[in-house]
């Protein structure tokens, strides 16, 4: 033996590595933490583009996962089944931390859109309504449970656990560009930071606590003034040199490492403080959104937020025990109607009394009806102060898994229910949609709009249809003649009288849609003059073969217009570069026809033949 180990011959030395890999290999296997690394990047290869086929939300598909992979799923049958052990989450804490990390990169990226002097002019937004929300959802949840016997205090510590929303799941389904996200923005920041004050307001209320909590209050906002305007003078002077710096390193991997280090130490400090973490890093994302660099983090540290979002979800989707909801549907029902019911009114009630659209107000009320994640910590806090039973924080904490899980589909209906209402005092007059229609543009977004404005410009009539509420509100504000309305339902595609159209102009940027509209439009109307955007050459040639007269593809187009302006500026004359470029755009369109009609022939004879033959 002792002359073997001193051996270093080729069996010796391959024997001794492959012995030492299959150790390595078991202890990596059998470590919780690694096999949960493993299913979370499995689950986030799977959910998103499955989930993005269907044009469904990946949030629900990563709270299934959680449902399923979790300790109240599949990983209750590890003991009959040891194999599944690879296939579930073991350890709900262990992967805590970045369920929490995603929620702090996500008010990062937030800052990031924002800027101080557009957080300043939703100052009323934020203090006025955000602060008339909160309490107001609040009492009147926690009146409720005091009349069905809850105390007090307790019912204190639950309205304000309820009566918060879940950023981390509202903006990323509304963003924070149009009006409903605005104004679900403002409310959620304010609770944001209001969070750490109740945090302190219930350890006052707790029964063995004395002055200490509310002086307590007053010491966090001390220092966490202090912290936020020694964060804002810092900022100001230190990332645009660190970015610089970072920027002429000319490493992308550098310049993330920056990005993270400024959004941990801005965290870190607020927690320092008595703050909220992600209060730290919603002020340092508004800090690099005022330095030229805010678009290059944005996009370096998107996927890392996407990703632990995805983890964040997944422990929401472990938090449901399937068995529990089943044994105590009515109550839990019961009791997830009820707290959106109330703040969906308050909500509503507060953003009309604030002069928003009947529209977004309904919208916004029933994206915001649904508890929040901080709503778990806020439970945690009653029940350790002892205002609540653990059985009563229990109960709710499922009702706030419930309610997380099902804001999709809470947003889903704000979009219907919005349409709905909108739609009469967004539609055009009936005389516009009796008259002559000319041109009908399906979709008004950014080329929808450049189509009207030439249309115009050379005195054509048009009629545009979109089914953005926001986008056609704007519209009509600037007396464009816009409908409200789907083309997927068939009785707009009626009111268009597409027989009298002179032509019609798909401009949506959806290609699968485009290609299925044309093909009905042109059901409808042999010879209506179709002409349609295209994202490139093969869309382009899929519009051809479903009826199009014309398709532009976006790419083709930016090329020539790239090459038009290199040779202009090379002092070519503006005539033959307009002529070749004219030419080159025929020879391009002919030859996708082409191509399109050659793919179309053997498809046609198949089906002449299949006729025959029957």
């Amino acid at each position: 033996m002792p002359g073997r180990i001193g051996r270093f011959d080729g069996f010796g030395v391959a024997e001794a590595r492959r012995d030492w890999s299959n150790a390595v290999m078991a202890i990596e296997l059998d470590n919780p933490a690694f096999s949960d690394a493993l299913v979370i990047l499995g689950a986030a290869g799977i959910v998103i583009p499955a989930f993005a086929r269907f044009r469904i939300s990946p949030v629900i598909g990563f709270i299934l996962v959680g449902v399923l992979v979790g300790p109240a799923g599949l990983g209750t049958l590890t003991d009959r089944f040891p194999w599944l052990y690879y296939v579930t989450i073991s350890d709900r804490e262990s992967i805590a931390p970045f369920a929490e990390f995603g929620i702090v990169l996500l008010l990062f990226s937030i800052g990031l859109e924002l800027s101080f002097r557009r957080l300043w002019a939703m100052r009323r937004l934020v203090f006025g309504i955000g602060f008339a929300e909160l309490a107001g959802s609040a009492a009147l949840i926690g009146v409720a449970l005091h009349l069905m016997g809850q105390g007090w205090s307790g019912a204190a510590g639950l309205g304000l656990a309820l009566a918060l929303s879940s950023t981390a799941l509202v903006l990323p389904l509304v963003g924070t560009t149009s009006a409903v996200g605005r104004s679900a923005f403002g409310m959620l920041l304010f609770e944001d930071l209001a969070l750490v004050p109740i945090i302190f307001v219930l350890g006052a209320l707790a029964p063995t606590a004395g002055d200490g909590g509310w002086s307590g209050i007053g010491g966090v906002a001390l220092r966490g003034g202090l912290t936020v305007v020694g964060m804002y003078v810092g900022g100001r002077i230190v990332l645009p040199r660190l970015f610089a710096q970072a920027a002429r390193t000319k490493s992308p991997e550098l310049f993330l490492a920056a990005s993270l280090l400024v959004v941990i130490i801005a965290s870190v400090a607020t927690t320092a403080a008595g703050l909220s973490p992600i209060v730290g890093a919603l002020l340092a994302g508004l800090l690099i959104a005022e330095t030229e660099y805010h678009s290059e983090v944005e996009v370096i540290t998107a996927p890392f937020k996407g990703l632990a979002l995805g983890v964040f979800l997944i422990t929401v989707g472990m938090d449901l025990d399937l068995r529990s909801i089943v044994a105590n549907w009515p109550a839990l029902l019961l009791a997830v109607a009820g707290v959106v019911a109330v703040k969906a009114v308050v909500t509503f009630l507060l953003l009309r009394i604030g002069q928003a659209r009947l529209g977004t107000a309904a919208e916004t009320g029933l994206l915001m009806g649904s508890p929040s994640e901080t709503t778990l910590i806020v439970l945690a806090t009653a029940a350790q102060a002892q205002l609540i039973l653990p059985s009563t924080a229990a109960f709710w904490q499922t009702v706030t898994s419930i309610g997380l899980t099902i804001t999709p589909l809470l947003a889903k209906a704000g979009r219907i229910v919005a349409r709905r209402l909108e739609a009469p005092s967004l539609e055009p007059a009936a005389t516009d949609v009796e008259a002559q229609p000319g041109t009908i543009l399906i979709g008004f977004g950014r080329v929808g709009r450049m189509v009207a404005d030439m249309l115009a410009a050379h005195g054509q009539p048009y009629l545009a249809v979109e089914a953005d509420i926001d986008v056609v509100s704007q519209a009509r504000s600037a007396n464009y003649p816009v409908l409200f309305g789907d083309v997927v339902r068939g009785e707009l595609v009626e009111r268009l009288r597409l027989a009298e159209a002179r032509a019609l102009v798909l401009t949506m940027d959806d290609p699968v849609l485009t290609v299925r509209l044309a093909q009905r439009m042109r059901s409808l109307s042999p010879t209506l003059p179709i002409i349609a955007r295209a994202r490139d050459a093969a869309h382009a040639a899929e519009l051809y073969r479903a009826g199009v007269t014309d398709a532009v593809p976006e790419t083709l187009e930016s090329s020539l217009q790239l090459s038009e302006a290199v040779l202009v500026d090379l002092g070519v004359a503006m005539g033959p570069v307009i002529a070749s470029i004219h030419e080159k755009r025929d020879e391009l369109r002919q030859l996708i026809r082409r191509e399109a009609s050659l793919e179309r022939e053997p498809r046609l004879r198949r089906v002449r033949k299949s006729q025959l033959a029957g």
